[in-house]
C-alpha cells in the first residue's frame, strides 16, 4: 500500500500546482492555461514538449526581499443470561478537535453541508420546459434544452469546486518515511481475510448457552483501504478504516473522524493504539488465515464438556483473532477486530513513528 506524493490536485476546472516555492492555481484547457501562483498570476501555453511560460501581474518586492504576497445475538429475552450490551463507540464527534483543526473542520462541516445547487438548476428548467407551450416553434425548444443543459453543467462545476476542500502535503524525508511505514501496516492488515467492527459486548451470566463464552459481542465487517475523505481533494492517498456509520482517515497530520453528520479529528500525540491477541468461539465460518486453538461445544456442562441434554450440540472451533483498539481523551474510541493474530507490531510502531515525526 505504497503511497504516491502528486505533484498537482485537480478540482473541477482548476489544477492546484504543488513546488518549492508553495502552492499556485491554474485553470484552462489543455495547452491553454492561466492561473496564478508563489512568484506572481501566469500563463502557459503549449504541449508537445513546447512550452512558453509567462509571469503577469507578478508580486512586487519591497527594497528589503520581502514579498508582499501571502503565502450474532438472539432476539428473544436473554437477561438471564447475559447482561445488556455495552456499546463500544466514540463520544461526539464535534469534541473531538483543537486548535490546530477547528479552522480544517469547520471548513469540512461547511462543504458537507452546501446544497448541490445544480439540481435545484435542473428542476426548475425541466418544470420551465414542461410548461413551455404545445405551440412553442422547435427550434425555440431545443434552444431552451442547450440553455438548461449548459446552465446545469456550469453549476455543477460550480458545486464541485465549491464543495470541495484541497489539502497539498509537502513531507520532509522523516515524516515520509513515517508515513510509508504507517502505509505498509494498513497493508498488512488490508490482507487478513475478515475485519470486523466490534459495535458492542455484554458479560455472560450463564456460560452454558453460549459455548462457553463468557462475554458476547456484537460485530460487522470493517474494511482497511486507502482513499480520501469525502469532498477532499489531495496530493496522496491516506489509509482508511471504515465500517457501519464510521470512517476513520489517517492523514499526515492527524486522524480524521467521520459519522452519519458529524466531523472530528485526532492528533497523533493524543491517539492511544492498543492491539491484543484475544481468543474468540467462532460461531461463524472460520476465515481462512485463522488459527484454530481448540474445541468446545454449542451447549457445555461444568466440566467443560458438551451438555448431552442437547440434541443440536455441535462442536465449536476457538479460534485467536487480534484486537486493535483507537482511542483519545477527546473521545475516541473504536473497536476492531481481525483474523489474523499478531501482526499489529507494524502498527504500533507506526503510530508512534507518525507522533515522532510531526513532534520533530
Amino acid at each position: 500500500m505504497g503511497f504516491y506524493i502528486r505533484k498537482s490536485v485537480s478540482v473541477g476546472p482548476f489544477r492546484f500546482n504543488l513546488s518549492k516555492s508553495g502552492i499556485g492555481v491554474s485553470t484552462g484547457i489543455k495547452g491553454l492555461r492561466v492561473g496564478t501562483g508563489p512568484r506572481g498570476n501566469y500563463i502557459t501555453v503549449g504541449k508537445s514538449g513546447l512550452y512558453y511560460r509567462a509571469t503577469l501581474n507578478g508580486p512586487k518586492i519591497t527594497p528589503g526581499g520581502t514579498s508582499n504576497g501571502a503565502n450474532p445475538i438472539s432476539p428473544t429475552d436473554q437477561s438471564k443470561i447475559i447482561d445488556q450490551m455495552v456499546a463500544i463507540e466514540s463520544g461526539p464527534l464535534s469534541s473531538m478537535q483543537d486548535e490546530t483543526s477547528f479552522s480544517l473542520i469547520n471548513e469540512l462541516n461547511t462543504k458537507e453541508k452546501r446544497p448541490n445547487y445544480w439540481k435545484w438548476t435542473l428542476g426548475a428548467g425541466l418544470i420551465g420546459l414542461w410548461f413551455l407551450p404545445p405551440n412553442t416553434p422547435q427550434w425555440l425548444t431545443v434552444l431552451s434544452v442547450l440553455i438548461l443543459i449548459g446552465c446545469t453543467s456550469y453549476i455543477a462545476i460550480r458545486d464541485v469546486v465549491a464543495k470541495s476542500v484541497v489539502l497539498c502535503y509537502k513531507l520532509d524525508p522523516n515524516n515520509e518515511t513515517a508515513y510509508q511505514c504507517l502505509h505498509d501496516a494498513f497493508l498488512h492488515i488490508s490482507e487478513c481475510s475478515k475485519k470486523w467492527r466490534i459495535n458492542s459486548k455484554g458479560a455472560v451470566r450463564d456460560s452454558k448457552y453460549h459455548a462457553g463464552a463468557g462475554t458476547l459481542v456484537s460485530r460487522k465487517d470493517a474494511t482497511f483501504s486507502k482513499g480520501l475523505p469525502p469532498r477532499v481533494k489531495c496530493n496522496l492517498e491516506v489509509p482508511i478504516v471504515k465500517a457501519d456509520s464510521i470512517s476513520i482517515y489517517f492523514m499526515p497530520d492527524r486522524l480524521l473522524v467521520y459519522s452519519d453528520n458529524e466531523i472530528g479529528a485526532v492528533n497523533y500525540k493524543d491517539l492511544v493504539f492498543n492491539a491484543a491477541a484475544k481468543r474468540f468461539i467462532e460461531e461463524d465460518s472460520v476465515p481462512k488465515d485463522a488459527e484454530v486453538i481448540d474445541h468446545t461445544w454449542k451447549y457445555v456442562n461444568k466440566k467443560g464438556g458438551p451438555d448431552k441434554r442437547f440434541k443440536d450440540n455441535k462442536q465449536i472451533p476457538v479460534v485467536l483473532y487480534e484486537e486493535l483498539h483507537f482511542s483519545s481523551s477527546s473521545g475516541l474510541n473504536e473497536l476492531f477486530q481481525i483474523s489474523k493474530h499478531s501482526i499489529a507490531n507494524k502498527l504500533t510502531t507506526a503510530l508512534k513513528n507518525m507522533d515522532e515525526s510531526i513532534a520533530i
